[in-house]
């Protein structure tokens, strides 16, 4: 009987009209509503970016800075640690023969540290050991710190970029509370989405920091191991001169 009843109040042309109507929306209503879900959620990096405000454009340019000066201190040091395995093993011939042009004309030739090191030390041949030692010494280290060339500013840049960071995130907060005064309440959407906004500087910030910091030692670590060869190259020298024979 209730069966019956129910099934004759679904066949009456007004409500099997609207029940059809409403089955056609269901898939519009949840396709429209999975559409704006991912809509809302999906952030570009540019806009992601760029929600961090003002405080993003110093930060991006520390970066681009850091950048730079690592790409170019990279291919200079890595030009620089180019030298030939049998360069000692060359000059130590041009010694023996006494064929001092010869050696003068080769360390002028390979244009690297170490060369330029041991040139300074066979113009000084004449003088004493300890002049000649000094006089490779002191153009070692001006060799060395033409390698180092604005390796501080990397420095710089990785203890900066974090602060600056930090700085976005502060006036964020400020910015927060000044909005919360203005509307005299305080709402979970007030506060989060102002929050994670400015929370993107202090990522920004790390982000460049780090990557400021690892150039930096990447870089310290080719030229150390750059002069690590040119004392070992010096003291080979001086061995030489001191035993012309050996």
């Amino acid at each position: 009987m209730f069966h019956s009843t129910l099934l004759q109040i679904a066949t009456t042309p007004a409500v099997s009209d609207t029940l059809h109507k409403a089955a056609a929306a269901l898939p519009t209503v949840a396709g429209a509503s999975a559409t704006t879900a991912t809509g809302e959620n999906t952030l570009s990096l540019f806009e992601l970016i760029e929600k961090g405000g003002y405080i993003m454009l110093p930060i991006a340019l520390l970066f681009f800075i850091a950048t730079y000066y690592l790409i170019e201190r990279f291919i200079c040091i890595k030009r620089a640690s180019k030298t030939d395995d049998n360069f000692m093993n060359n000059i130590r011939d041009f010694v023996h023969n006494n064929n001092i042009d010869a050696a003068k004309a080769f360390c002028k030739n390979s244009g690297s540290p170490q060369a330029k090191m041991i040139e300074k030390g066979i113009l000084k041949m004449d003088r004493p050991l300890k002049e000649v030692e000094e006089s490779m010494e002191s153009t070692g280290k001006m060799e060395i710190y033409k390698l180092e060339k604005n390796l501080n500013i990397i420095a710089i840049i990785a203890g900066i970029a974090p602060m600056f960071g930090f700085i976005g995130t502060i006036m964020g907060v400020i910015k927060i509370f000044y909005n919360i005064s203005l509307a005299d309440n305080i709402s979970i959407g007030l506060i989060a989405g102002g929050l994670y906004e400015k929370m993107i500087t202090s990522a920004g910030g790390l982000i460049v920091g780090i990557f400021a910091f690892i150039s930096y030692h990447l870089l310290n670590m080719m030229v150390e191991k750059i002069s690590q060869r040119m004392e070992r190259t010096s003291f080979e020298f001086i061995e030489l001169l001191e035993d012309p024979k050996k």
